[in-house]
């Protein structure tokens, strides 16, 4: 349920904020993205993430999540609490090249088999593994915009 929520607000992101996602993967305690966009990568990030955090915690609290949004919970000043999905320590960076992207956009696919939560990429539904092996379910929780990369 919280991993489709994420993928909503990735798409709802995507459209606000006129950006592309490429390549994605949700695991359990992270988000991989391969976007494109006129925005900073630093300003497609805050924004990504905000979106996804905003509509997870409001489902948490609406749908009384009480100790899942413990878990989220910070202490601000005057002893005053928001939550957090996010650590705010990105690994982010310019992709060049063709073949650097193809590297990444494996990595990203890869990810649920390296933890050892499937034995094939395009057997992991939240992930675009399946888009970019043409192999899309009729319900995809998340629908790429790779199919409109300029390859040389």
């Amino acid at each position: 349920m919280l991993a489709q929520i994420a993928c909503d607000a990735l798409d709802e992101a995507r459209k606000s904020a006129q950006l592309l996602i490429f390549a994605y993967v949700l695991m359990h305690d992270h988000i991989h993205l391969i976007t494109d966009s006129s925005r900073s990568i630093a300003e497609t990030l805050k924004f990504t993430n905000g979106i996804v955090a905003r509509r997870v915690i409001n489902y948490l609290k609406e749908n009384n999540h009480a100790e899942s949004l413990l878990k989220l919970r910070i202490q601000m000043r005057n002893r005053q609490h928001k939550y957090t999905l996010f650590q705010h320590h990105p690994n982010a960076f310019e992709i060049y090249g063709e073949d650097t992207m193809m590297q990444k956009v494996n990595y990203v696919h890869l990810n649920p088999v390296r933890a050892g939560l499937t034995h094939h990429p395009d057997d992991y539904l939240f992930s675009s593994a399946r888009l970019w092996q043409g192999k899309a379910l009729e319900h995809e929780p998340l629908v790429t915009d790779h199919r409109s990369i300029k390859w040389r």
